[in-house]
């Protein structure tokens, strides 16, 4: 193996907490409510059941080919020249995530420092990512496991600040208008969700694998609940207008004055964000890093490391003209292109290594 690190369940559930959440947390509850307007809270439900489809996938995938990740196998279940077809299309495919994760980021900072150029601010969190990546996945892993309760923390801090300002009537009629807003609402949630593929790269590298699946579903869980709560919260500040705010969190901290003194705290929605764009980041970073290595066969991936960082950061700037274009696709066309790559292609992948199994048995 190109890497020989080695990480527990615990730790593959919190990175893939972080991979999903991160860029989520701030935009959820404006794409949910489009939709599902109050209902805007059940939406995570609905939208994790793909979570548990595309992790069963590629639990059994992994079964099939232990030690081995989707860039590896895809060779040996649709053949040599299919499967580097495909393993190019996925390494493209996390370039141009990553991109978009970055851009997103940049934007956001962009409320803080207007002056920075966004140049700059991609640049700096693209080198600490490349640092971790370098080290490989125990780095990562460690990283992740520094930065989660400060995650969780300001989150419940936020929460607790917006008690005073919250209106739990905002929330009825609960189903008003029936279920159906609710699953509309699902439908752009589950973009976050298919990022359980990523859980193809990291289970060769459990020292505990037979936890693996078991820690793969409290992460879902996890995951859910930290997006009920999310909702709610911003729900219960904002109303009817949620859907209204690019970042509605963001708009929800605004609220927060404690005897006009304590007030203005936006601050804490911008650690939240860094936190865990950086880990989401530097996960992405080291798959496209690993997977380069091992579609051309090389045994040292960390050579590839700042090339590609340099890759991701013109990527930034080459994915689209404005935030509102890229916000535009991933509410629209996106969600067909990261549903096919992340659930369609995996879940033909295991058919197709299954009938193979069935007929050589």
């Amino acid at each position: 193996m190109i890497e020989k690190g080695k990480i527990s369940s615990l730790q593959m559930a919190m990175i893939l907490y972080f991979i999903i959440l991160a860029t989520g947390i701030l935009t959820l509850p404006s794409v949910a409510g489009k939709y599902a307007k109050q209902d805007l809270w059940l939406s995570p439900i609905w939208a994790s059941l793909i979570a548990f489809l595309v992790l069963s996938v590629f639990w059994k995938l992994n079964k099939l080919y232990p030690n081995e990740n989707i860039m590896q196998y895809s060779e040996r279940i649709i053949g040599k020249i299919a499967g580097k077809t495909l393993g190019f299309m996925y390494l493209f495919f996390h370039l141009y995530l990553n991109g978009i994760v970055l851009r997103e980021y940049a934007e956001f900072i962009a409320n803080f420092l207007p002056r920075t150029p966004m140049s700059i601010v991609v640049a700096s969190m693209v080198l600490v990512n490349a640092f971790v990546v370098y080290g490989g996945v125990e780095v990562l892993a460690r990283a992740t496991l520094i930065f989660l309760p400060v995650f969780i923390l300001l989150l419940l801090l936020m929460g607790f600040l917006l008690l005073p300002d919250m209106e739990f009537h905002n929330i009825l009629p609960i189903m008003g208008n029936g279920i159906l807003p609710s699953i509309q609402g699902a439908i752009p949630i589950q973009l976050w969700f298919n990022e359980f593929f990523y859980m193809s790269f990291f289970l060769p590298f459990l020292k505990d694998p037979e936890k693996g699946r078991k820690w793969g579903m409290i992460s879902v869980v996890a995951i859910v609940l930290t997006m009920i709560v999310t909702n709610l919260i911003a729900i219960f500040v904002l109303g009817g207008i949620v859907s209204e705010s690019v970042y509605p969190v963001l708009s929800v901290a605004r609220y927060i004055s404690i005897a006009n003194f304590f007030e203005h705290i936006e601050s804490i929605i911008m650690a939240i964000w860094v936190a865990g764009v950086f880990v989401k980041v530097s996960a992405i970073y080291y798959v496209l890093t690993l997977g380069t290595a091992q579609y051309l066969n090389v045994q040292d991936y960390k050579r590839f490391v700042f090339p590609l960082g340099f890759l991701q950061v013109i990527f930034v700037f080459w994915i689209t003209s404005s935030f509102q274009q890229l916000f535009a696709f991933l509410s629209t066309a996106g969600i067909f292109y990261f549903f096919s790559l992340q659930v369609v292609l995996p879940f033909l992948l295991l058919s197709i290594a299954l009938i193979k199994k069935k007929m050589r048995e």
